[in-house]
């Protein structure tokens, strides 16, 4: 197979949909360039949001993008928790929602420096195996803990049980396991910053040109501002 190419090159700002794999994205986007693609992070599928995608020549950048700030919004039932954290796994045992003073005790422990344990339904290898193989398998194992910094979590809305908050977060950080520590699970999760780059001047998968491409040197301007 001849190697992708390096051209076009540059940065795609990439709205995922909801139901499709971040590779499947990726995929897509390669076959409309012919340019080796790759990402800079990668969303579960029943997420949405921006994807930074790197075509050409510009996957070299991924060591310069793949640590930057993340900003979610995110929907919580915490009524229940599930398997995996989010809406595709199985529902464990329903309980009543948190007062709200109670919940912004737990909300209070949840900004800073924080260590939480990884999903089991996640991609990091324990033994050489992917975690969410495992648990597909029901082989429970312990995960290890991740320590992150939450920047700001500001709540927009609390009702009937279900929580509505923004996030700003250090790379690497699981809303899933948040979401689990507060008793619930994500019902919906949005990426919609990454460092200096916003889902708002993002595109679908299928209106995305090459002429969308953001050129090196245009990202790393940005990336150093923002730092």
């Amino acid at each position: 197979m001849p190697p992708r190419a390096l051209e076009p090159a540059g940065v795609a700002l990439v709205d995922k949909p909801s139901g499709s794999s971040s590779f499947a994205v990726v995929s897509q986007i390669r076959r409309m360039t012919g340019a080796r693609t790759g990402h800079a992070g990668t969303l579960d599928p029943f997420a949405t949001g921006l994807l930074l995608l790197l075509s050409g020549r510009a996957t070299k950048l991924a060591p310069c993008l793949v640590g930057l700030d993340k900003r979610y919004l995110t929907e919580i039932d915490l009524t229940a928790r599930t398997s995996t954290g989010d809406p595709e796994g199985e529902i464990g045992e329903r309980h009543e929602p948190p007062s709200g003073a109670e919940l912004e005790a737990r909300l209070a422990g949840l900004r800073g420096e924080i260590e939480l344990p990884i999903p089991a339904a996640s991609a990091v290898k324990i033994g050489g195996e992917r975690a969410y193989k495992l648990a597909r398998r029901g082989v429970e194992v312990e995960m290890p803990m991740r320590r992150s910094t939450v920047r700001s979590l500001d709540v927009i809305t609390y009702r009937s049980g279900r929580l509505v908050v923004d996030l700003r977060v250090s790379s690497g950080t699981y809303i899933r396991s948040i979401a689990d520590v507060l008793g619930g699970h994500c019902v919906s999760l949005r990426r919609t910053e990454v460092g200096p780059f916003s889902v708002e001047d993002a595109v679908a998968p299928e209106a995305f040109t090459a002429e969308r491409l953001i050129p090196e040197a245009e990202v790393l301007v940005r990336v150093e501002a923002r730092s």
